[in-house]
C-alpha cells in the first residue's frame, strides 16, 4: 500500500460481511499489525452490529491514536453519506448512517463503501492493479461484483452506485436474475451460472462433476466444474467454454466503456488459474474492435481474502 498520511497515524480497515467482522490495524507504510475477526451471529439489531466494529476498533488499536476508520460493506452504499441502503442479511441492516454512528462513537473520519468498491481500489493501490492507470476490477463468485478506476479516482457515480456490471444486460431474452431482470451477465458467467448449467447438462448426461464433488462430501460447485475440465471431462469442457465465451462478451463491454490498462479479476472463479485465464485473454482480444487490441492485460487478483480489509484502509492512501 502506498503512504497513509500522516506518517505517526495509523488507520483501521473493517471488512463487515453478512456472518463474520474483520478488523486491522495498518500502520503508515500500508502492514497490517493487529488484526481481528468475529461472528456476527447473535446480532438482533443495527446498532448492536455497529458496536461490536467499534469494539473491535479500539481493541485492534491498543490505545494508538487512529487517523481514519475505513469500512467495506456489501450491498448498496452511499458513500457520499456513508449510508448503507440494503443488501446483507444483518439485523435491520436498512438506511443504516455508519459513518454518523461510528464518527460519533470513534471520534474520527469514517469512510464507507460497497465491499466491491473496496476490492476494486485495493487491487489498485497495492495488489494486482499497482501501476495501471485505469483498472477495472471483476469478481466472479456467486454473483458478479465490479469496482472501477478511471484516472487514478475511485468511480463511484452520483448516488456511489457506479460499477454494477454484473446486471449489464447480455440477452434480454435470457434466465430471470435476483436483481428482477432477464439475462444479467451474472447469470451467464458467476459461478453460480457455472453450478447450474453444469446441473442441467448432468441431467442427461454422464460426468465426472458429480463424482468429485461426493468424493469430498460437497454439492456440485464451479471449482469442481473445472477440477473436471482438468480431466477434460465433456461436460465440463462445454459449460466453461460456454462461460468463458459469456465472461468475455462482459468484458468487451467494459474494454469498449471504459478502455482500462488492466483488468483485475478475482473471486472464486479466477482460483482456477490457467484452466481459464489463457483461454479468456484469447477469447476477449478476438471480439474486441481492432484499436482496443494488446492495449489491456487481465490479471488475476492479487490481495485474496484480506483484499476488502486493505481496500477499506487504503481509502486514506495517498496517491
Amino acid at each position: 500500500m502506498n503512504k497513509l498520511h500522516p506518517e505517526d497515524r495509523y488507520v483501521v480497515g473493517v471488512d463487515l460481511g453478512g456472518t463474520k467482522i474483520a478488523a486491522a490495524l495498518f500502520d503508515a507504510g500500508g502492514s497490517i499489525i493487529n488484526r481481528e475477526r468475529m461472528d456476527t451471529a447473535g446480532t438482533k439489531t443495527a446498532e448492536e452490529v455497529v458496536q461490536r466494529m467499534v469494539s473491535m476498533i479500539n481493541r485492534v488499536a491498543q490505545g494508538r491514536q487512529i487517523y481514519g476508520v475505513g469500512l467495506a460493506s456489501p450491498g448498496a452504499v452511499n458513500s457520499r453519506e456513508g449510508i448503507v441502503l440494503n443488501g446483507t442479511n444483518l439485523p435491520e441492516w436498512v438506511d443504516v448512517p455508519l459513518k454518523r454512528w461510528m464518527e460519533t462513537s470513534l471520534g474520527t473520519q469514517v469512510k464507507v463503501v460497497n465491499d466491491a468498491n473496496a476490492a476494486a481500489w485495493g487491487e489498485y493501490v497495492s495488489g494486482a492493479g499497482k501501476g495501471a492507470e485505469n483498472m477495472v476490477y471483476v469478481t466472479f463468485s456467486t454473483g458478479i461484483g465490479a469496482g472501477i478506476v478511471l484516472d487514478g479516482n475511485l468511480l463511484l457515480g452520483t448516488h456511489s452506485f457506479a460499477g454494477e456490471l454484473g446486471h449489464t444486460i447480455i440477452d434480454p431474452a435470457g434466465p430471470l436474475c435476483s436483481c428482477g431482470s432477464r439475462g444479467c451477465w451474472e447469470t451467464f458467467a458467476s459461478g453460480t451460472a457455472i453450478r447450474e448449467s453444469a446441473l442441467r447438462l448432468m441431467d442427461s448426461r454422464p460426468s465426472l462433476i458429480s463424482e468429485i464433488a461426493g468424493a469430498s462430501n460437497e454439492a456440485v460447485s464451479a471449482k469442481h466444474v473445472f477440477e473436471a475440465l482438468r480431466r477434460d471431462d465433456p461436460v465440463a469442457i462445454e459449460v466453461i467454454g460456454r462461460t468463458i465465451q459469456y465472461m468475455a462478451l462482459g468484458l468487451v463491454n467494459v474494454i469498449h466503456t471504459f478502455n482500462p490498462d488492466r483488468i483485475v479479476i478475482g473471486g472464486g472463479v479466477s482460483k482456477a488459474g490457467d484452466l481459464l485465464f489463457a483461454a479468456l485473454r484469447a477469447r476477449t482480444e478476438e471480439l474486441v474492435m481492432e484499436p482496443y487490441r494488446r492495449t489491456f492485460d487481465i490479471v488475476p487478483a492479487g490481495l485474496n481474502d484480506d483484499v476488502g480489509l486493505v481496500g477499506a484502509a487504503a481509502l486514506f492512501s495517498r496517491n
